[in-house]
C-alpha cells in the first residue's frame, strides 16, 4: 500500500504509526496531530530508527490532512485519554466531537479509504465516523474484539503456562465492561479450555479481562495502555494490506447478524482488501446470546446521545 495514516499523535497512534513503519505495510506512514511539533518530532524520531531497524517506510509528521490525500487505511486514535475513575462513555460528547471533524476531513482526502477506529467510547465513535464520512459499514470497522482477545488470551496463558500462540479464543460484545469472551469457543491447541482450568478460575479471568483497562489505568495514574491497542489496530491494518483473510472480533455495523440491526458491535470478521469482507456468525449457548443482548442495550444507550 503506498500510503497509510495515523491521526493522533498520542502513545496509541505514535506507536502504531512505528509498528506499520517496522512491518513495512506501506511505503509512507502519515502521523497527524493538532499539537504543532508532536507529529513532526515523533515522525522524525521514527523515521531516523529505520536504519537500525531496517525499514524503508517514510514517516512524516503533520498538523494538517493534505499529506494524508490518498491514504488507503486510517487508523483513528485522536481523542482525550481515560484517567482514573474515568468511564469511557464519560469520554462521549468531547471524543465525539473530534471523531466528526476526523472523520469529515478522511472523506475529504481519501474517500475510497478504511476507517479502523481506535477513540474510545470505541463502539459508539465507529459510529459517529461513519455517519461523518458516508463511508459504507464495509469501511469503517472499530478495534474493540482483537484487544480485548489478546488480553483474554494474555491471562489465560500465564494461569496455564504455555505459550499464548497456542490459545485459540474470542470476545464479541462492546467494548466495555459488558464485552463478552466466548468460553465456548476458547481452546488451548484444540482442547476445550474447560478441560484445563476450574471454570470458577475462568470466570475470574474473564472478569479480569472486562477489567483489563481499567487495571492498566489504575497502574499508570495518568495515562492509560498503548502498546496492545496499537498491535490490535495494526494487525486489523495488515490483514487488509495483504487481503489474508483473518477472522477477527471487530466492531461492525450490524444489519440483521445475530438478531441485531443499526448498532457496531464486537462480532468474528473476515478482513480483506476491502475492509470488511463478511460477518462470520457463529452459534452461541444461551448463555452467550444472553450476555451479547445485555452488551449491545449497553452500546444502545450512549449511541442516543450522539
Amino acid at each position: 500500500m503506498d500510503k497509510i495514516t495515523v491521526v493522533g499523535g498520542g502513545n496509541v497512534g505514535a506507536t502504531a504509526a512505528q509498528r506499520i513503519a517496522e512491518k513495512e505495510l506501506a511505503r509512507e506512514v502519515v502521523l497527524i496531530d493538532v499539537v504543532e511539533g508532536i507529529p513532526q518530532g515523533k515522525a522524525l524520531d521514527q523515521w531516523q530508527s529505520a536504519s537500525i531497524e531496517g525499514f524503508d517506510s517514510r514517516v512524516i509528521g503533520t498538523n494538517g490532512y493534505e499529506e494524508a490525500a490518498g491514504s488507503g487505511i486510517f487508523i483513528v486514535t485522536a481523542g482525550i485519554a481515560r484517567k482514573p475513575g474515568m468511564s469511557r462513555d464519560d469520554l462521549l460528547q468531547t471524543n465525539a466531537r473530534i471523531v466528526r471533524e476526523v472523520s469529515e476531513n478522511i472523506a475529504r482526502v481519501a474517500p475510497d479509504s478504511i476507517i479502523i477506529m481506535v477513540s474510545n467510547p470505541l463502539d459508539v465513535m465507529s459510529y459517529v465516523a461513519m455517519q461523518a464520512s458516508g463511508f459504507p459499514r464495509e469501511r469503517v470497522l472499530g478495534m474493540a474484539g482483537v484487544l480485548d482477545t489478546a488480553r483474554y488470551r494474555a491471562f489465560i496463558a500465564l494461569e496455564l503456562d504455555v505459550s499464548v500462540e497456542d490459545i485459540q479464543a474470542m470476545v464479541l460484545g462492546g467494548h466495555g465492561d459488558t464485552m463478552v469472551p466466548l468460553i465456548s469457543y476458547t481452546t488451548v491447541s484444540g482442547i476445550p479450555v474447560t478441560q484445563m482450568m476450574e471454570r470458577s478460575r475462568l470466570d475470574e479471568i474473564v472478569d479480569r479481562t472486562r477489567k483489563g483497562g481499567a487495571e492498566i489505568v489504575s497502574y499508570l495514574k495518568t495515562g492509560s495502555a498503548y502498546y496492545a491497542p496499537s498491535a490490535a489496530a495494526v494487525q486489523m491494518a495488515e490483514a487488509i494490506v495483504k487481503d489474508k483473510k483473518r477472522i477477527l472480533p471487530c466492531a461492525a455495523w450490524l444489519q440483521g447478524e445475530y438478531g441485531m440491526r443499526d448498532l457496531f458491535l464486537g462480532v468474528p470478521c473476515k478482513l480483506g482488501r476491502g475492509g470488511l469482507e463478511k460477518i462470520i456468525e457463529v452459534e452461541l449457548t444461551d448463555e452467550e446470546r444472553e450476555a451479547l443482548e445485555q452488551s449491545a442495550e449497553a452500546v444502545r444507550e450512549p449511541m442516543r446521545l450522539v
